[in-house]
């Protein structure tokens, strides 16, 4: 894609953080709607009504499906339907000021597992966040009332699948069709949180207008709309900075668990979300140093080059 059509930075920037905006807000309406909705339930509407939003989106492109875009789909689609209800069941079971900090642990994990399967090196920055990561959640499990509770380590194994999810994303993926890839991976999730709602025991439940509107939300923006933004506008900026903007993710659900569900840390679980997000932050603004260092010494030594160039005697 030449310049000329490239968007603007601040165009990018605004719209990848209002992909923040909506995944925190996820939270805030996940909570809601697993109030009176089975969490297996919640994922099988959202996923099943974001599937024919997609399909409607993609019925032009539907003969340009492929058997090897079904399998890479389906692929990454089990990594995120996992990921969709490990992060409801974590939700049920803790505030979303907690799970929204645990979930950013995804950055941490992702050199964790591709140092397991790759042998990747690990990095001592990254193993310092791993430390802190260990520290914060430690304060979390002693701290007062439940400590690390059932929704928290729900929560931990949600991060863990996120990160599955991205490597699977960079590693299975080739040059597929970004709305038809997309539309594979809502329809695999949706199977997968049908057959975990006929799998798993259900309560009795009734769809409240509340639950409906909070499913509605979250197929819609988090999933939609956000989805397509990431796809179209992640390109244009390093992971690096990416991953620095999602990490407003949890500032998104600490203000809506505060000024909406009333929840409130006490100073210990402040301390280990604190913890925590240094966690998470500390590698990518390592990261982010490293890669201005070498865009620095690139400039530079064009700059010396030509310069050189210049200054050399005509033949």
């Amino acid at each position: 894609m030449s310049a000329s059509t490239q968007p603007a930075v601040r165009r990018v920037y605004f719209f990848l953080v209002l992909t923040t905006f909506f995944w925190g807000g996820s939270f805030l309406f996940t909570k809601i709607g697993v109030a009176t909705v089975p969490p297996q339930i919640f994922v099988l509407t959202r996923f099943a009504l974001a599937s024919v939003i997609m399909l409607l989106v993609c019925a032009r492109r539907l003969k340009l499906l492929t058997t090897a875009t079904l399998y890479r789909g389906s692929i990454v689609g089990i990594a995120l339907g996992l990921t969709n209800l490990s992060f409801v069941f974590g939700i049920q079971g803790t505030s979303i000021s907690r799970a929204g900090i645990l979930n950013n642990l995804f950055v941490l994990f992702i050199p964790l597992v591709t140092k397991i399967i790759w042998h990747d090196r690990i990095g001592r920055v990254n193993i310092v966040g791993i430390v802190l990561a260990v520290v914060g959640i430690a304060l979390l499990a002693g701290s007062g009332g439940a400590g690390f509770n059932r929704g928290d380590l729900l929560s931990t194994f949600c991060a863990f699948m996120i990160a599955c999810h991205i490597i699977t994303v960079s590693k299975v993926l080739k040059d597929d069709d970004v709305y038809l890839v997309t539309l594979v991976q809502f329809t695999t999730v949706t199977i997968i949180a049908g057959a975990a709602s006929l799998l798993l025991p259900l309560p009795a439940f009734t769809f409240t207008a509340t639950a409906a509107q909070s499913i509605i939300y979250c197929a819609v923006f988090p999933t939609v709309f956000c989805f397509t933004l990431q796809n179209i506008y992640q390109r244009y900026v390093t992971p690096t900075r990416a991953g620095l903007i999602y990490t407003l993710d949890p500032v998104w659900s600490l203000i809506a668990g505060f000024f909406v569900l009333g929840e409130r840390l006490n100073s210990l679980e402040w301390v280990g979300c604190g913890i925590i997000f240094l966690a998470v932050l500390l590698p990518l603004l390592f990261r982010l140093s490293q890669e201005s260092r070498l865009c620095n010494s690139a400039v530079a030594l064009f700059s010396k080059y030509f310069t050189t160039l210049y200054r050399s005697p005509r033949l």
